[in-house]
């Protein structure tokens, strides 16, 4: 009795606080930036109260606007403050006993991999001479890799995983109608450029030179067309089993992402994206995966199409593997210079700056596992290897998928994502460093563990008696 009386009165000494707090703002501030800061706070509070809504919160912000900005002394994506916001509630709710951790080899070589990185850090610091903040930058990437730490803490339910599943696949459809309406209404990607001005993006002149560069390719909230390629095949996978898996307007929403997300795969003329998906869909062909066979040549229908009724694509694809392609030619370049590099910074660069470091000479990489040997050395992409084969054999499909359970189909949906999106990473490198894609990557890697650990155990993540 005595507690919950303790309890009551700093709860009413909080309201009281509060209020006395948003008086005082409502007197010195514009009722506008009052407001504002009312909806803010109630928003954080509600996130630390019930950190699985953050999560859902972060699952829809970060696939529909990613890179949309707030400043808090240094500037953040609104996507990674949310996931922060979470990472407090969640911390507090694990601190009070009221929820519990399991931590498999996946889990626990992530968290080699991101106690290792301090060591990288500290050399940067000290061997990098360039501009930037290493110390929130190295803070910024720990953070987008924790979701694979997060998701298993608030969503071990069957009905929590499938929350955060429809908020990514939710996020999604709302980022392809977005774009695809701004492509099909005058086929300029540079008419994009005030859309994301109003979402408050960064670095406006460098979005402009992006956009600029080839006009034909599909404008979308993830700014560069590779990007946009490479987040598509991440859920593309995800969305067709989810579809499978469930009934209504869910079935409907996986449905939507799967048909709307492969036009604008093909409109974002990423071709690394798009061999990567057919690999994957050729991988679950071989191993008779229902209804593959169908997708590649419901796939190849779509494709053909496009490519005779769209001439960009036609030029694009053409040069896929041309060595007189002007991209081509400077990824050769970038592998020519990497021993260099490699040689010059044993440990890595750091977090002060992206590859290449001012002033050298040297050149970026656009590879996922050498530009982790580029910003944390031969031992941190080591670590990254060993975790995702820890990750490959908690997951590893049987023998027979044939006949799948709708938890198998799940997850083989979110880990064909996964697999498609590491083998983006042979063409390009945004699944190692990229703010936010980074973490959804991490995010629907807990969701195909979560989904394959499931036995019909445990109901959500709560202690139980």
């Amino acid at each position: 009795m005595a507690g919950r009386m303790a309890w009551g009165g700093m709860v009413s000494a909080l309201a009281v606080l509060i209020g006395v707090v948003f008086g005082a703002l409502l007197l010195a501030l514009p009722k506008a930036v009052t407001l504002l800061a009312v909806a803010g706070a109630a928003l954080a509070l509600t996130v630390l109260w019930k950190p699985l809504w953050g999560l859902l919160l972060f699952a829809v912000l970060a696939t529909f606007i990613p890179y949309t900005t707030v400043n808090l002394g240094f500037r953040i994506t609104v996507s990674e403050a949310m996931l922060g916001l979470c990472w407090a509630g969640a911390g507090w709710q694990l601190m009070t006993g009221q929820r519990r951790w399991r931590l498999d080899s996946p889990e626990r070589w992530l968290i080699g991999l991101m106690v290792f990185s301090g060591l990288p850090f500290l050399v940067g610091q000290v061997t990098v001479q360039a501009d930037g903040n290493g110390v929130v930058n190295w803070l910024r990437w720990l953070l987008n890799l924790s979701p694979l730490l997060l998701l298993p803490l608030l969503a071990q339910g069957e009905r929590e995983r499938d929350a955060v599943a429809a908020a990514l696949l939710l996020g999604t459809l709302a980022m392809l109608l977005l774009s695809l309406a701004y492509f099909f209404k005058d086929r300029n990607a540079n008419t994009f450029i005030p859309v994301l001005e109003k979402l408050k993006y960064a670095h406006p002149e460098a979005v402009k030179d992006i956009f600029s560069a080839n006009y034909t390719r599909m404008a979308s909230p993830w700014v560069h067309p590779n990007l946009t390629g490479g987040a598509l095949v991440l859920f593309l996978p995800l969305a067709f089993f989810y579809a499978q898996c469930r009934q209504g307007w869910r079935r409907l929403l996986g449905a939507s992402v799967a048909v709307l997300g492969a036009a604008g795969l093909l409109f974002s003329i990423s071709r690394g994206a798009i061999l990567s998906l057919a690999l994957v869909l050729l991988w679950m062909s071989w191993r008779r995966v229902p209804l593959a066979g169908r997708i590649i040549g419901l796939a190849a229908a779509l494709g053909l199409a496009l490519v005779l009724f769209y001439p960009p694509l036609q030029e694009r694809l053409s040069t896929m593997f041309s060595s007189s392609n002007a991209s081509t030619e400077i990824r050769m370049d970038e592998y020519r210079m990497f021993p260099k590099a490699m040689a010059r910074y044993p440990l890595g660069i750091g977090f002060k700056t992206e590859p290449p470091p001012p002033d050298t000479g040297l050149l970026g990489i656009s590879n996922l596992w050498l530009n982790l040997i580029y910003k944390l050395g031969l031992p941190g992409m080591a670590l990254f290897v060993l975790q995702t084969r820890a990750w490959w054999r908690a997951w590893r499909p049987g023998p027979s998928l044939a006949a799948m359970g709708e938890r198998e189909a799940l997850a083989l949906g979110a880990g064909a994502g996964v697999l498609a999106a590491l083998l983006t990473g042979f063409f390009d490198h945004y699944y190692s460093f990229t703010n936010v894609l980074v973490a959804l990557f991490w995010l629907v890697m807990a969701l195909n563990l979560q989904w394959a650990r499931d036995k019909g155990g445990a109901t959500d993540g709560r202690k139980t008696a």
